[in-house]
């Protein structure tokens, strides 16, 4: 009995999250397959503007989203070739060729692995919630607008498409959620393009699909000094975008499935896909927001079996299905990349309502944030101008935080300074104005109990007053500081001016 209460009482070894049931199962390789189907004509587009052709880009959308989904820190999401990498690289390419295009994904892997290590993701913290919706709105116009050229100077056949495209996502989930809306979207249009013989732009437009898998090789580089400093600038550039956008998604997911993910595992993780990926003949890569919400939040899937999937999908489809993927009508992904901009713009966040109540610094960092994800198509600028602007909203908020106020003794022998608030550089500036040096008696106190010294600017600042003091032969004395008050202004008292 005692051996069967035992064994009872262990733990049960649980299956694969992703097989736990066969409903699950299902979820994640019809997202896996919706993902592949976006991901084709994507990959081909910022191949085209890496300058490099078509299977370089669909190869590296392979090998991410198969390597991250084993390394990677955040379940469900999406990584492969993207725009923001492409463009980074592009200028590498265009002057020396792609053998050091190759060598710099390698070498930028690399570094995103060494700054994993270091703990580069615990950044992440100090990124403000305005930047993060800052973040999302402006990455929701960047899938808008990618859609836009794909609506200029075509038949006419193609709006009335995205429309139906459109109609049926929408309407299909109240029919039934068994089947993702938007891979059926693309199947009835495909099909009905095909057999009607509407002549429209297809996948296949984009370029020529690959007919076999990548096979791996060292880059066509010399292995010199110059090699190395050539790729170096762009390797950097290469990984710091590459994190930036991967941990701000990894971020947004974490928040859509109430999950946390392991940001520091992310990081390495990136490193080693794009490691493997340039060893591939791939153009690198990081996360996809736009495909990694059509994998979340229009089809569901919450497991690394999606991303799996979705790389395994892309290249059957191409190698396997390569003629029936080259039929599918342009209209029909246009419909899915909307309607995934639609759902990912944070409409609350834009109401009147909110926009009153929320703070004018927060809603100036979110435009800032927007606007310059939208001008330079880069969401790591945006992200970093933001959180820029951010710290400078809170530095002025908190600048006048500081309170000084003074109590003379009644029989004059001594006035009682309270000072109350967060001393740092931004509000011990004006600190030093807030006192009577002339009218005061000779013995001043100076009360920080309900004070807190951050830095030197205020121990510098301190060390002003008394000096102030000092050449009207007047004694300050400092009381109630706190402990870690107490301990930088040991430190630092007198220390910092050259009197």
């Amino acid at each position: 009995m005692s051996a069967l209460l035992s064994a009872a009482a262990r733990p049960r070894l649980s299956r694969p999250d992703f097989l736990a049931s066969g409903k699950v199962f299902r979820t994640e390789v019809l997202a896996g397959l919706v993902v592949a189907l976006a991901l084709i004509p994507e990959a081909i587009s910022f191949s085209i503007i890496a300058g490099v052709d078509p299977s370089v880009g669909l190869f590296a959308s392979f090998t991410m989203a198969v390597v991250i989904s084993v390394v990677g820190g955040r379940k469900a999401m999406i990584s492969a070739a993207t725009g923001a990498m492409a463009l980074v690289i592009a200028p590498l390419n265009h002057e020396y060729g792609l053998g050091h295009l190759i060598a710099a994904v390698i070498l930028g892997g690399l570094i995103q692995i060494a700054l994993g290590a270091l703990g580069v993701a615990r950044l992440m913290r100090f990124v403000p919630r305005s930047v993060m919706v800052g973040f999302v709105n402006a990455l929701a116009i960047l899938i808008f607008l990618a859609q836009v050229p794909e609506l200029h100077d075509v038949p006419w056949p193609v709006y009335p498409l995205v429309a139906a495209g459109l109609t049926l996502m929408v309407l299909f989930p109240k029919v039934t959620r068994v089947v993702p809306a938007p891979l059926v979207s693309i199947v009835v249009l495909t099909v009905l393009t095909v057999a009607a013989g509407i002549a429209v732009p297809t996948v296949g437009d984009k370029g020529e699909l690959p007919s076999a898998l990548p096979v791996p090789g060292v880059p066509d580089v010399p292995f010199t000094l110059e090699t190395l400093t050539t790729i170096a600038p762009y390797a950097f550039a290469f990984a710091l975008v590459g994190l930036m956008e991967s941990l701000m998604t990894a971020k947004l997911v974490d928040d859509l499935t109430d999950t946390r993910s392991g940001k520091t595992r992310e990081s390495i993780g990136q490193g080693v896909a794009n490691v493997v990926t340039g060893f591939f003949g791939g153009m690198g890569g990081c996360a996809m927001i736009g495909q990694t919400m059509i994998n979340v939040k229009t089809s569901g899937a919450r497991t690394r079996a999606s991303t799996f999937l979705a790389g395994v999908f892309l290249m059957v489809l191409c190698i396997v299905f390569g003629p029936v993927v080259s039929d599918i009508p342009m209209a029909a992904l246009v419909a899915v990349m909307v309607l995934v901009s639609v759902g990912t713009f944070d409409w609350h966040s834009v109401r009147p309502q909110t926009l009153k109540r929320l703070p004018l610094g927060e809603t100036l960092v979110m435009a800032v944030t927007v606007v310059c994800v939208v001008a330079t198509h880069n969401l790591a600028i945006g992200v970093v101008v933001g959180s820029l602007a951010a710290m400078v909203v809170f530095a002025r908020r908190v600048a006048h935080l500081a309170e000084v106020s003074g109590v003379v003794d009644p029989d004059g022998g001594h006035v009682v300074y309270a000072v109350t608030g967060e001393l740092f550089f931004a509000s011990s500036n004006d600190l030093v104005y807030q006192f009577d040096y002339a009218g005061d008696p000779d013995d001043v106190v100076i009360d920080l109990t309900d004070a807190h010294i951050w830095d030197a600017s205020s121990v510098a600042a301190l060390d002003a007053i008394e000096n102030k003091y000092a050449r009207r032969g007047k004694t300050v004395t400092i009381v109630g500081l706190n402990k870690p008050s107490a301990a930088i202004h040991d430190r630092l008292a007198g220390e910092l001016t050259g009197h």
